[in-house]
């Protein structure tokens, strides 16, 4: 598990990180959400141990990582612009990563670089900014470390590339102990991959969330009340978050269980009703909003 407490880190008259706290278990997939500056990167740098939190408390494995040796051979840091050595082919980074990480599975490496359809021998400055990419991945998930840290690694690839990287996650945590943590500015990126999602705001956490209890306790239902006594009845009963109104149809996104806020608006003998399916983006803005916060301006 990695814990985070109260952490902080300025670089100059420049707060990136502030008393944010955060934990990430094990054996999920977690998603860092937030805008450019927003300070994903420097929260990745200090969990792997190449930066130190000027305050606060910072764990992996109930451990301290920063030059501890130990505690960040269980870590692999994929950066926004990974570095290779110059003039360097796959295989060259491959041989440099096997000295770092001494559990790096070479076998695994070039099979899954021969099924990506890419040239170990040849040079990474001629690979595109996709195919740095699914380099990169690669060599994170071959060193078998226990933790992932992707920051903006889905950025770059295409959509079949997208959902290769995403199954090969899958697989990696269904055969070993694994935790990626995946820091992306789009949360459409997110949404059919991670367990909990947290999304950063001016270098703190705004919203820490499992996502499936988002989806349990947050429904958007559409519906056409004729009486309005009856429609005010009903936003006056349920917990609303967002309400729309377009014509007679009435939209709202509303927290609860989903049996009871069906419940409430059946009491209110609509004419029609239905309940709607949330997208990761429809459960956050109803989230940032309640905290007083336009997470559209934020994120898109």
């Amino acid at each position: 598990m990695i814990q985070a407490e109260g952490i902080s880190k300025s670089f100059g008259e420049i707060q990136a990180v502030t008393h944010l706290s955060a934990q990430i278990r094990e054996g999920e997939v977690f998603g860092l959400v937030g805008s450019n500056g927003a300070g994903k990167s420097t929260f990745l740098r200090m969990v792997s141990g190449v930066l130190k939190p000027d305050e606060g408390e910072l764990l992996v494995d109930e451990e301290p990582v920063y030059e501890q040796e130990q505690v960040k051979g269980k870590l692999f840091l994929i950066p926004d612009e990974h570095y290779f050595f110059p003039n360097s082919n796959p295989e060259e980074m491959m041989d440099y990563y096997a000295m770092v990480y001494p559990a790096f599975d070479r076998e695994k490496f070039n099979k899954w670089m021969e099924r990506f359809q890419l040239d170990r021998k040849r040079k990474l400055n001629t690979f595109s900014k996709g195919m740095k990419k699914q380099v990169s991945v690669l060599l994170g998930i071959c060193a078998n470390t226990k933790y992932l840290l992707c920051d903006e690694t889905f950025d770059g690839l295409d959509p079949v590339m997208r959902q290769a990287v995403k199954s090969l996650f899958a697989e990696e945590m269904l055969n070993r102990s694994f935790t990626p943590v995946v820091a992306s500015h789009n949360l459409r990126e997110l949404e059919d991959i991670c367990d909990h999602v947290g999304l950063l705001h001016k270098g703190g956490m705004l919203v820490s969330r499992d996502l499936e209890d988002m989806k349990l306790n947050i429904h958007k239902v559409q519906c056409v009340i004729r009486e309005p006594e009856r429609e005010e009845a009903l936003l006056a009963a349920l917990q609303v978050l967002h309400m729309e109104k377009r014509g007679s149809l009435l939209v709202l996104t509303a927290r609860g269980k989903r049996e009871e806020i069906l419940r409430q608006v059946e009491e209110a003998n609509p004419l029609f009703s239905e309940i709607l399916p949330l997208t990761l983006e429809e459960i956050f803005i109803s989230e940032t909003e309640v905290a007083g916060y336009d997470i559209k301006s934020l994120l898109f």
